[in-house]
């Protein structure tokens, strides 16, 4: 039985974690096109695995022409994780006036 204290997570490893993010972005009805997520035609996010992190970003305010990115690099589950729930509170915060 492994000590407690040598005790370590798994590596990160980004093309999984991928999976997992989109997977959470379809649950929160997005659409995936080209590795761009909408909805109603309106691009919010987008993600892609860049070595050995996952690069994604999201936008400040849906918009139609030029959307206002902010970008993130995802390098462990935690960080997955609490990038998923900003998009779900913002998607919230969203609602329908912006569509």
């Amino acid at each position: 039985m492994p000590d407690d204290d040598t005790w370590r997570p798994p590596p990160f490893d980004p093309v999984a974690a991928l999976a997992t993010l989109q997977r959470g972005l379809r649950e929160l009805g997005l659409t995936e096109r080209e590795g761009r997520w909408e909805r109603r035609g309106l691009v919010l996010a987008r993600a892609a695995v860049e070595g050995d992190a996952i690069a994604c970003g999201l936008v400040r305010q849906p918009a139609r022409h030029s959307p206002e990115w902010q970008t993130r690099r995802l390098r462990s589950g935690a960080e997955l994780r609490d990038w998923l729930a900003e998009v779900r509170r913002r998607l919230a915060a969203w609602g329908d006036r912006d569509d």
